[in-house]
């Protein structure tokens, strides 16, 4: 049978402005989060889940002293009663709580799988089993004294606690985390010692400076320890804004083996990083050949963290390993800060240092107030009780009189004895065997005990000072529970300024090997594996030709000299590889159109570079002043015109020897010429046609040495070249006879 359909509404739709509409559920969906869901509240440091769970383990009678129950119990009440969520994001919760990796100071006695560190899962929650701890029943403490207002549960069945009474700074002392809509939470966990010191401080003087605080709370307690790098001018920043970020740095040891080995040992790592992970992470980098100073890493690990960390060879500067490791594994982390949290459960705000100390000692005052109120009510009932009972027992026979013989005992006993009806309730409620017991001493004792208690309940109410008093000395009771000579209290994470390592030299980030550098009389670069003999067979593409081959290593760098007087700099484990023909130089380095390369070498930083133009001008220059850190080089030898550079030489000894495009040769010392950073230079030789060929430096006692096209050496002796020596800026003559022919030098750069 067909289904028949509802007819529509009678009338017309509504219009709803979607905009509007849109605007509104998002709203809403907004605030439910950041209410909710992601902000903890400044006073106890819970989100309602894990406020909600500590809640129901009370109600479940789980304290620290009692026996375990089910986690599934625990949950099951959590989201029947409390929390209308799944049940593995509850779960999850609670096993956070329990992880003393994850939690600085944890709120729940786990039994039973709950996780590790190196990620695995908690077992299913009808395995384990969970209790709470010491921290969760001072968070607890007096919530059935009146001392925080409830609110009805989702369903309206049951209520519970906005808030709970935090005596315990947990909101700091085990940090938080979350993501709203809009905005977020990163709080750092910290030791519970020092919290209370600057609370205790912050107490005493209202008005304490972020400096002197950050002296008490000098930074974050990790759980799983480590090193914080951070100066104490950032820390106090961080903490005065309530913005910031610590670095953290794995913890480590040198560990001396036979025969002059040694290894590194990391014993402790990062907060929240995965160990299982970490170690993934080393071995693809140590695999892909990313970590040329490491061998081999070991995960030696049982109860504590063990990390072993096997160097290339015992040469190895340890520093530098680990300064490599550092900066590119988690072994170095960053932990943000942002003290984004719900100021008095409502308005989400970032809070300084003292302004999140300042809210907890206002809440735990507000909480004593309230404690000292409920006990002063629970007094008065009870001394207006014992008034009666005096009564009473004052006037036994008449009493019994009353309760036997009159119809209305209740109304009789009010108008005889000018009672009150919780008075006369008391008495018609009292056992006939309580009346041995009802003398009057007893009562009196009593009654003086209460009033002497009431009187000093309501001097701490009415006194400022002796509030603050008595929250001073809870303070220090939990102090003194978590002080740093107890196991739990003792701090983990140490600080230090700045690291030790502040540069790693690019060898100890590359992989040492020999290559054979091939640069094409075409401008094609490439690098080849190994050290190539000149009985190698170098293969280029159709018509191009050898023009430099020279050996290095990974390690080094290349330093190319152009004709239009820049250096260029390329890092030798860069280059492309020997397959092939490799790729133009250009592609490499941003050198103009129509330039070409005039010399190629691998840096020394401890030489010097004789640099000489077309024109004949020149100047010495220091190699480590001509290294380029941009692909558009470096100008060092000013060109102008027509005028280009043409000649790169390694200064050494004490003669420069110079020849022109004519062939005409001159010597002058090297003393001569300047030695500059850049400009144009001063004049090398004089030219009345043409201009420089070729520059070279010599020691003049050892002879001029000039190779011929076959690479074969002629030396000239320093008494046949008495002709050629002069002064800088000469025309020169035509070299000796038996000189090779053309107009260079020869030779490999950098030959004498």
């Amino acid at each position: 049978m067909a289904k028949t359909l509802a007819p529509p509404p009678e009338g017309p739709s509504p219009d709803i402005n979607l905009r509007e509409a849109l605007e509104e559920r998002y709203l809403a969906y907004a605030l439910s989060t950041i209410m909710h869901r992601a902000l903890p509240d400044v006073r106890d440091g819970l989100k309602p889940v894990h406020r909600r769970v500590l809640f129901a383990m009370r109600q479940l009678k789980l304290d620290p002293g009692s026996g375990f129950k089910k986690s599934a119990r625990v949950v099951g009440d959590v989201i029947g009663k409390y929390h209308p969520h799944g049940d593995q994001s509850v779960y999850d919760a609670l096993v956070r709580l329990a992880q003393d990796f994850a939690v600085r100071y944890p709120m729940i006695d786990g039994q039973g799988n709950f996780g590790n560190i190196d990620g695995d899962n908690a077992a299913a929650m009808r395995y384990t089993e969970a209790r709470m701890t010491e921290v969760a029943a001072l968070l607890l403490d007096g919530l059935d004294e009146d001392t925080v207002d409830f609110r009805e549960t989702y369903d309206g069945s049951e209520e519970e606690p906005i808030v709970l009474p935090g005596a315990f700074p947990n909101l700091l002392a085990n940090g938080a985390a979350g993501i709203a809509v809009g905005m977020a939470t990163s709080i750092p966990p910290h030791n519970a010692s020092e919290l209370c010191d600057a609370a205790l401080h912050l107490i005493k003087h209202p008005n304490a400076s972020a400096a002197k605080l950050v002296e008490l709370v000098p930074g974050p307690d990790f759980p799983t320890g480590g090193i914080i790098i951070e100066s104490k001018e950032s820390i106090a920043e961080a903490y005065a804004t309530g913005r910031g970020g610590f670095r953290v740095r794995a913890r480590w040891e040198k560990e001396e083996l036979p025969r002059g080995l040694w290894q590194i040992v990391v014993t402790e790592i990062p907060y929240q990083v995965q160990k299982s992970k970490l170690v993934e992470k080393l071995a693809e980098l140590l695999q892909a050949k990313k970590l040329p100073l490491l061998e081999d890493v070991r995960d030696e690990s049982s109860e504590d963290i063990r990390l072993v960390l096997v160097p290339k060879s015992k040469t190895v500067d340890a520093d530098h390993l680990m300064e490599s490791l550092f900066r590119s594994t988690d072994l170095e982390s960053r932990f943000p800060l942002n003290m984004n949290v719900l100021s008095a459960g409502q308005v989400p705000s970032v809070m300084s240092l003292r302004d999140v100390l300042r809210a907890w000692l206002e809440h735990r005052k507000e909480v004593l107030v309230r404690r000292s109120n409920f006990r002063l009510e629970k007094i008065a009932r009870r001394l207006e009780v014992l008034e009666g009972y005096l009564v009473a027992y004052l006037n036994l026979d008449e009493v019994i009189r009353i309760i036997r013989q009159e119809d209305e005992p209740k109304q009789e006993l009010i108008r005889a004895f000018k009672l009150t009806d919780n008075q006369a309730e008391a008495i018609l409620n009292m056992r006939l065997r309580s009346l041995r017991k009802l003398e009057e001493m007893e009562i009196r004792g009593e009654h003086k005990e209460l009033t002497a208690e009431q009187k000093a309940l309501k001097a701490l109410v009415k006194s400022e000072d002796a509030l603050w008093a008595r929250v001073s000395e809870e303070i220090r009771d939990v102090k003194a529970k978590f002080a740093k000579s107890t196991p739990l209290g003792k701090r983990r994470s140490s600080l230090s300024d700045a690291p030790v390592v502040e540069f790693v030299p690019i060898e100890a980030m590359i992989e040492r090997e020999p290559i054979t550098i091939v640069y094409s009389a075409k401008g094609w670069i490439r690098s080849m594996k190994g050290h190539l003999g000149p009985e190698t067979e170098v293969k280029y593409k159709e018509g191009d030709a050898e023009r430099f081959v020279l050996h290095a290593e990974t390690t080094d760098k290349l330093v190319l000299f152009a004709t239009d007087g820049r250096f260029y700099t390329l890092s030798c484990d860069k280059l492309p590889g020997g397959r092939g023909h490799g790729e133009p130089v250009r592609l490499l380095i941003d050198m103009e159109e129509g330039r070409e390369v005039v010399q190629i070498f691998v840096h020394q930083p401890e030489r010097k570079l004789l640099v000489a133009s077309h024109d004949g001008y020149g100047f010495v220059v220091p190699e480590e002043e001509v290294i380029a850190m941009r692909r558009a080089g470096k100008q060092v030898l000013n060109v102008s015109g027509t005028d280009e550079a043409v000649a790169c030489a390694v200064v050494q000894g004490d003669h420069v020897a110079v020849m022109g495009e004519n062939r005409k040769l001159l010597l002058f010392p090297l003393a001569e010429v300047n030695e500059m950073t850049r400009g144009k230079g001063v004049r090398l030789q004089k030219y009345k046609d043409g201009g420089l060929s070729d520059v070279k430096c010599f020691r003049l006692k050892d002879g001029l040495i000039a190779y011929d096209r076959s690479n074969r050496a002629r030396t000239f002796a320093a008494n046949e070249l008495k002709e050629w020596r002069g002064e800088r800026a000469q025309a020169g003559r035509l070299p000796p006879k038996g000189y090779p022919s053309g107009h260079k030098f020869g030779g490999a750069f950098g030959a004498p």
